[in-house]
């Protein structure tokens, strides 16, 4: 079941890329200790205003999935006095905020933290999806310190609240112990009417698991792999035998920069070795479409001149 997002109606002569990994936050990551200011969300929306050069024509990052930076999300992070629901709603309310400024662009994705009290973390993706329109839930095992094939308990009702809801849930992978991909696959094959995404495709920290993500992506209905983080020559070598709906674009913006994210994959354009002579509306699909599909939005057509390109470019995101 998907779940339709309370978007505006689209024109229907827009393209549009979204991006499923930002982290906003008006307060440095307080796991990662970035340097330099805040990345706020108006930092973010000028770097997705790019703009970037995709097959010779120049591209905006359109829409954003958006939640806090997980070092933000660890119970009582702050102060040590908040805890269950208070809690959760202090480690949201940039997220919300942003949101709210600028629904256009943000979309919102809701962290479930089970150490904030699993019910308080049901009740919260019900809420946040209900009330405020939020469209996906990330779940960081690693962070929050507990293992998804044990912790069931704690797991199992998250999943069957978005199974109800209709949203998709994005897995942090990449780290050992508690985030290897492999240890969400039981869950996973609990819940086949939930649409699960593997971010980072499985490197982080901790290790690279590619393999992992392109196996059980290739296996399992529901399991789908945002691009980023994936090394450039394994993105050719799996993109070559994915279903063409299985890649879905997310750049881990901050830390990272787009651009380099946006040319991982624009380079299955080019010639063998380096590509695969990837057709654009195929690309079209891993920037944005396949992601549209997902959350019930139209996909959209690719700019087929630099003209096209610059003239999309100059109207503001409206779906």
């Amino acid at each position: 079941m998907t779940r339709k997002l309370p978007f505006p109606e689209q024109s229907g002569d827009e393209s549009m890329i979204i991006d499923i990994s930002c982290y906003p936050t008006d307060l440095v990551d307080l796991a990662w200790r970035h340097d330099g200011d805040p990345f706020t969300g108006e930092r973010l929306l000028e770097m997705m205003d790019g703009p970037y050069m995709i097959n010779g024509k120049p591209r905006r990052i359109d829409k954003a999935f958006i939640q806090p930076p997980q070092g933000n999300t660890i119970y009582t992070w702050s102060d040590g006095e908040l805890s269950g629901r208070e809690s959760i709603d202090a480690y949201m309310a940039y997220t919300l905020k942003m949101v709210q400024t600028y629904p256009d662009r943000f979309i919102g994705c809701f962290v479930y933290n089970p150490r904030c009290g699993v019910q308080n973390g049901v009740e919260a993706i019900e809420r946040y999806v209900k009330e405020h329109g939020f469209g996906m839930v990330q779940m960081q095992a690693n962070m929050h310190a507990y293992r998804p094939d044990r912790a069931l308990d704690w797991v199992r009702p998250a999943f069957e609240k978005c199974a109800e809801l209709g949203i998709p849930v994005k897995l942090h992978t990449g780290d050992g112990p508690y985030s290897i991909p492999t240890e969400w696959v039981p869950m996973i094959k609990e819940f086949p009417q939930v649409d699960f995404i593997m971010a980072h495709f499985g490197v982080q920290t901790g290790g690279v698991y590619v393999f992992e993500p392109m196996q059980w992506a290739m296996e399992l209905p529901n399991v789908y792999c945002e691009s980023g983080w994936c090394l450039q020559s394994r993105i050719v070598e799996f993109a070559k035998v994915l279903p063409k709906h299985k890649i879905l674009f997310g750049t881990d913006t901050p830390p990272n920069e787009p651009g380099m994210w946006l040319r991982l994959l624009e380079v299955l354009c080019h010639e063998p070795p380096q590509g695969l002579n990837l057709d654009e509306d195929t690309l079209e699909d891993y920037l944005g479409n396949n992601t549209a599909r997902m959350i019930g939005l139209e996909p959209t057509a690719p700019p087929k001149t630099v003209e096209q390109a610059e003239a999309l470019l100059a109207h503001p995101v409206t779906a």
